[in-house]
């Protein structure tokens, strides 16, 4: 991918579920960036390729492209690497000649319900393991922090930062470039002005009863877009140097970003101190701590503007929020040279990206 640019990357803002965007598809919510984006490239669009992880199936990113308004002749792909299927989708995707769209989007308040069959019992999610090593997330999160000795204190120090930085950057103005409005929602829905590390104490564990995960030092459940337009050749925006995926034991899933991290990062001839930014999902305070601990890298260079915690996780865009994140702060706001997004995922993955700033 050496000479592929992310030359655009936009986002809607990011809705609770059952709120903002309580009656809007995940089709319409990628066709919302989607034709914000065609209407800011210079080129023809060749492709589209977007993550989802629970939308109602039938080729979701056809159907955002065609709502978009995008070209009968164009093609779209839906692909699904459960958290990790926006970024995933930025991996995949493989311009010619044109710009390919790619990201992902979710919308959990309009996610179908599905029922299996005979029993009517609720199918809540599809397993991304086998049985016996396919673990709830949260309770995933938990086992993950005992293991790897993180304190609840210290997860509920990262929660607070994570929303205090963003509520700073929203002040500042840091998110409105990349910000594509949804009928008058203008802003992301979920960040907490003023939250404290001891309001967070407060609450009690939610997988286990000597647990240390909390609604507070966990993501939401959110409904969101976002997508980049990519470029062959257009020597401006974000080179994107090295984009990878790796694997890890399913019942640790939070532990996907390691060896994703590790693998770009040797692909790119860089170390952990040459990045300049570093955005990971933030699923749960405990999750990312574990992976910064793991990996050697300080806690407090991790998504420098707040991550999901404050942000959000709409699911199959988390991995292309990211992305987007790195275009402002390398690009719009010239912060640094290079940059580093990665995601877990269920079933034991991860996908990272490294990018190279190029003005």
């Amino acid at each position: 991918m050496a000479d592929v640019f992310i030359t655009h990357a936009l986002r809607t803002p990011i809705g609770t579920a059952g709120k903002a965007f309580r009656e809007v598809t995940a089709a319409e919510l990628g066709g919302v960036v989607l034709g914000e984006l065609v209407r800011r490239l210079p080129g023809q669009v060749e492709d589209v390729v977007l993550g989802n992880c629970m939308g109602p199936g039938g080729n979701v990113a056809r159907v955002a492209a065609l709502t978009a308004g995008i070209g009968d002749h164009v093609p779209a792909l839906t692909v699904d690497r459960q958290c990790a299927s926006g970024l995933a989708a930025i991996q995949i995707a493989t311009p010619v000649d044109g710009y390919v769209l790619a990201g992902g989007v979710e919308s959990a308040s309009t996610a179908p319900w599905r029922l299996w069959p005979e029993t009517g019992v609720r199918y809540e999610r599809a397993p991304f393991a086998p049985a016996g090593r396919d673990p709830e997330m949260g309770a995933a999160a938990d086992m993950l922090a005992e293991l790897h000795g993180i304190t609840r204190a210290r997860q509920d120090e990262y929660a607070a930062r994570s929303h205090a930085r963003a509520a700073a950057a929203q002040a500042a103005g840091a998110f409105s470039s990349e910000i594509v409005p949804v009928g008058e929602q203008v802003t992301d829905e979920r960040i907490r002005h003023g939250l404290t590390v001891q309001r967070l104490g407060k609450l009690p564990s939610v997988f286990r009863a000597d647990g240390t995960v909390t609604v507070g030092n966990s993501c939401g459940v959110n409904d969101g877009a976002a997508v980049v337009a990519l470029s062959r050749g257009a020597g401006q925006g974000l080179r994107v140097v090295a984009a990878a995926s790796a694997g890890v034991d399913p019942t640790l899933p939070g532990l996907g970003i390691v060896p994703a991290v590790q693998r770009v990062l040797k692909l790119g001839g860089l170390s952990l101190a040459e990045i300049d930014v570093w955005e990971f999902n933030e699923a749960f305070a405990g999750q990312v701590l574990a992976c910064c601990d793991v990996l050697g890298l300080p806690d407090d260079r991790v998504c420098p503007q707040g991550g999901a915690l404050a942000l959000g996780h709409p699911w199959g865009a988390s991995g292309a929020v990211l992305a987007v994140r790195l275009f402002s702060q390398l690009v719009t706001q010239e912060g640094g040279r290079y940059g580093v997004a990665a995601i877990a995922a269920g079933g034991g993955q991860g996908t990272a990206i490294l990018v190279e700033a190029c003005r």
